[in-house]
């Protein structure tokens, strides 16, 4: 009930105008509360790629490209937020770190909402806990097993000859160490609902 009545309210919102940071942290919530919403209303799920609304977007099945919100009178999905709005209009490859697809290998689902204050701190926290664990990052002997976020969307971290700078930024210094001296890049992604 408490999570209708917040999407309800976020719904009813006008963010065309908020502040670009009041606008991003609302997308980012508005994104994030209706991923949890479709999960619930279908709980249990093994993986929300099994959740099927009449279109799964970039991974061919999932609720991404169903048109499930309505906001300032135009009906929305998930793949909305994400591709129309957060990535092309505030281009920061840092909103990855933000989103949540409640998918094992997601990042962090933030324990707080997101506020033209508190989001570049969340974001910043959200990528150090991810590139530091194995889901996000992790370095076995010459190669970088990584997160198919960072192959999915390599052009918002500069492609993927910036992806070892961009980790770099966040690794703990065994991490820094181990990425450095890497020679190759892997990526994979597990799809099982992060109740894990």
């Amino acid at each position: 009930a408490a999570l209708n009545a917040y999407l309800k309210n976020l719904q009813s919102a006008i963010p065309s105008s908020f502040s670009r940071p009041e606008a991003k942290a609302y997308w980012i919530n508005l994104y994030n509360a209706k991923t949890l919403d479709i999960v619930l209303e279908r709980y249990p799920v093994a993986s929300i790629k099994n959740i099927n609304l009449g279109g799964g977007g970039l991974f061919g099945s999932g609720p991404w490209s169903a048109k499930v919100m309505n906001v300032e009178g135009r009906d929305l999905s998930l793949d909305d937020i994400e591709h129309a709005i957060l990535r092309p209009l505030f281009n920061d490859p840092m909103v990855h770190y933000a989103l949540n697809c409640a998918s094992y290998s997601c990042p962090n689902l933030s324990t707080s909402a997101f506020t033209a204050i508190n989001t570049p701190r969340l974001m910043r926290a959200n990528a150090s806990a991810y590139v530091n664990h194995p889901r996000g990052v992790s370095v076995v002997g010459p190669a970088v097993r990584a997160s198919k976020i960072y192959s999915w969307y390599s052009a918002d971290f500069g492609g993927r000859s910036k992806l070892k700078s961009h980790w770099l930024k966040f690794a703990s210094p065994e991490l820094t160490a181990a990425i450095s001296a890497a020679q190759t890049l892997s990526f994979d992604y597990d799809w099982r609902l992060n109740d894990v």
